[in-house]
């Protein structure tokens, strides 16, 4: 709690925004780098450069005094060595006191401290009346003189020009990185609006883009969204067809309960008739909690030895009477797969239940390879055509009509939960046709 309270008047100070914040993180250090570099070069380099310039000239500076004075104060004396350094000896005009430099010449501050260092007899040093030229004052034996030089003599390149082509640059830069961060921030931009709205009940068009991470993010949602509305479609469908399926046996049992009387009972046929209803509306209430049951579906995936799996379900199915043989287990017989063994054993049972149904057997295969589990079903009954291949996954979907309740129809929802349980695991459900026995062939594939 302490912790909080101290740091929470800092977060005052930045930027709330995603925007904010990448452009303080890619802004802040660019700007600090530039700053430290340009006050070092400046220190470092402008300023030795500037006093070893400046220390060239004050020797020269001082081999014309030093002539000048030797010659009794003659300044003509002076000119014949002055002229070929450049250097040009005058007079002084008004009253020359102090040293005089614009407030912005930062190297006319080394300047003025090397020519005193060197020259002891200046009087006043001017760089404030023509930046351009550097005029000393000099009290000589005969009296004071001038000696004036171009300032480019003593002082580097202007520092000014380094310093408005790192702004220029800078801010080139930053136009160009502010271009590039919005083009990378406009994808997480989408997904939050999309995202935003999905809460609210609308669904938008989206389509993952940007960087990689932000792609996987939007897959991610695009794949929860889906979900999450093949789930209500199936909430949906399930109420539907529970209202739908419980019409018929209810519509019996109210017939028959009207025609009882207390002077006529009813007889054992009709008793069996509604105790037949009643079974099989048990039967079609246990098939939807079935289907919508999300317990197994909490537990984690856990390795599981492929071989003692699927020779249990092929156990479990003789022992219920069905006509199932064990065909083949290929690949990797002793290795592992991970998975939910009680989701995947409740599809595979759904599909040997099918199989059992509309045919007389069933043979199971499976397959461990290095990166997948496949486990195949195929049975001898009448098979799907090719074109309703899609439609029988659907939940509550019966191709054959003339399969009705009483006939042993189930509801509609063996295949549709084991497409469920087989995308739950990452993977998916296959039908076909069967190259050995000539009916179904259903496969599950997931991921090992």
């Amino acid at each position: 709690m302490s912790n909080h309270t101290d740091n929470g008047w800092l977060k005052g100070f930045f930027p709330r925004g995603l925007y904010g914040r990448a452009a303080l993180i890619l802004f802040l250090p660019v700007v600090v780098v530039t700053l430290v570099v340009s006050v070092m070069f400046l220190q470092r380099h402008f300023e030795g450069v500037t006093r070893q310039m400046t220390t060239s000239m004050a020797r020269e500076l001082a081999f014309v005094a030093a002539r000048i004075d030797r010659a009794g104060g003659q300044r003509d004396a002076g000119r014949e060595i002055a002229v070929p350094l450049d250097v040009t000896i005058g007079e002084p005009t008004g009253n020359q006191a102090g040293d005089s430099r614009l407030f912005y010449d930062f190297s006319g501050r080394v300047v003025i401290e090397v020519l005193r260092e060197t020259l002891g007899n200046i009087r006043a040093i001017d760089l404030a009346s023509d930046d351009k030229r550097v005029v000393l004052t000099i009290d000589g034996v005969a009296g004071p003189y001038t000696l004036a030089f171009d300032r480019r003599r003593v002082s580097a390149s202007n520092p000014h020009q380094l310093l408005v082509l790192m702004v220029f640059t800078s801010f080139l830069m930053t136009g160009i990185a502010t271009v590039f961060l919005r083009n990378q921030l406009r994808p997480i931009r989408r997904l939050a609006e999309a995202a935003e709205d999905y809460g609210k009940g609308r669904i938008v068009p989206y389509r993952p883009s940007g960087a990689s991470e932000v792609r996987s993010a939007g897959t991610a949602f695009l794949d929860m969204r889906n979900r999450l509305e093949r789930q209500n479609e199936q909430r949906k469908m399930m109420l539907s067809g529970i209202s739908h399926d419980l019409r018929t046996p209810l519509t019996r049992l109210r017939l028959g309960l009207s025609m009882m009387s207390p002077d006529m009972p009813p007889d054992d046929e009709d008793l069996r008739a509604m105790e037949a209803d009643i079974a099989e509306m048990n039967r079609m209430v246990d098939a939807f909690l079935d289907y919508a049951r999300d317990d197994a579906q909490e537990s984690p995936p856990q390795p599981v030895r492929v071989a003692d799996f699927v020779d249990g379900v092929v156990a479990d199915a003789q022992r219920a009477g069905q006509q199932v043989s064990l065909r083949s287990l290929d690949g990797d017989v002793a290795g592992r797969a991970t998975f939910r063994a009680d989701m995947l054993r409740r599809a595979l049972d759904n599909l040997l239940g099918n199989a059992a149904r509309y045919g007389t057997r069933a043979e199971l295969d499976a397959t461990l390879g290095p990166r997948s589990l496949r486990i195949g079903i195929e049975d001898d009954g009448p098979g799907i055509p090719d074109d309703s291949l899609d439609a029988a996954m659907r939940p509550f979907t019966r191709l054959d009509p003339a399969r009705g309740r009483n006939s042993g129809g189930g509801a509609g929802l063996g295949l549709a939960i084991a497409a469920d349980v087989a995308r739950a695991h990452g993977g998916q459900l296959r039908l076909g046709r069967g190259q050995r026995l000539g009916g179904l062939r259903a496969e599950i594939v997931i991921p090992r």
